[in-house]
C-alpha cells in the first residue's frame, strides 16, 4: 500500500460538509489493480477488507479519475480487479441489465459476460462503497440518484468510450457487481451501490432522530 491515510466515517462526512458547494457529482470506479495496492487518483479507496483510505485532505481537489469530468467531482474507488475482463451481449446492447459470469453455461443473446480476475470485488468493498456514497452525498447535500452518482461505466457509455466502443481506453468499472446478499447474481453496479446507499442514509436519518 503506498502512502495513504486511513480514515473513518465521521471524518469523511466533516470532509464532504467542508466540500459543499464545490463537489457536485461522485464517480464510483474500481483501480483495476491489486488489493492492497493504493491508487492516487481517487479521492478516497476502499481495499478488499472495507478499509477506507483518503488520498486527499480536501474532496474538492481535483484529480485525474473520470476523462472530461474531473472538475467540481470526487471518485471513490474499489482496489480489486487486476485482470478483469467483459465481453457484451452478442445483441449488442451494452445497456443490458443481464450479465452472467464468465465460463456460465446459461449465457444468452442478452447477457453481458464478466470476468472479474482472481481479485473480484468483495462484499466488504461493495457495502462500504455504498455506505460512503450515503456519508458523502449527506455532506455534500446531493440526492442519492444517477444525476449525482454514476460508475466509471455509466459515463463512459455516455461519453461513448465503454464496453463495446472499440475504444482502446474503454472503461468498464462496475458495470455489473455480486450482488452478495441474493446469492452472488450479478446487477448493473450503478443500480446496486445507489440503493444500498439510499438504505443506509435511511439508517443514518434514523439514528440522528433517536440521537
Amino acid at each position: 500500500m503506498s502512502e495513504a491515510k486511513v480514515i473513518e466515517e465521521k471524518e469523511i462526512l466533516t470532509m464532504a460538509q467542508a466540500a459543499r458547494d464545490k463537489v457536485a457529482r461522485i464517480f464510483l470506479h474500481w483501480s483495476g489493480g491489486h488489493y492492497g495496492v493504493n491508487e492516487d487518483a481517487y479521492h478516497l479507496c476502499v481495499d478488499k477488507d472495507g478499509q477506507v483510505y483518503a488520498n486527499c485532505s480536501d474532496f474538492s481537489e481535483k484529480k485525474a479519475h473520470t476523462w472530461l469530468r474531473n472538475s467540481g467531482s470526487m471518485a471513490v474507488s474499489l482496489l480489486c480487479g487486476c485482470d478483469g475482463n467483459c465481453w457484451p451481449p452478442g445483441n449488442g446492447n451494452v445497456r443490458t441489465i443481464h450479465a452472467v459470469r464468465a465460463g456460465s453455461s446459461y449465457a444468452g443473446p442478452d447477457d453481458a459476460i464478466i470476468n472479474y480476475g482472481d481479485e473480484p470485488p468483495t462484499a466488504e468493498q461493495i457495502e462500504t462503497m455504498a455506505k460512503l456514497v450515503a456519508i458523502l452525498c449527506e455532506g455534500l447535500g446531493l440526492a442519492i440518484n444517477k444525476d449525482n452518482v454514476q460508475t466509471h461505466c455509466e459515463i463512459a457509455l455516455k461519453d461513448h468510450y465503454g464496453p463495446g466502443s472499440g475504444d482502446p481506453y474503454s472503461k468498464w468499472d462496475l458495470w455489473f457487481l455480486p450482488d452478495y446478499i441474493h446469492g452472488g447474481v450479478l446487477i448493473p453496479g450503478g443500480a446496486l451501490l445507489r440503493g444500498k446507499a439510499l438504505f443506509y442514509r435511511h439508517e443514518m436519518k434514523k439514528l440522528e432522530q433517536t440521537a
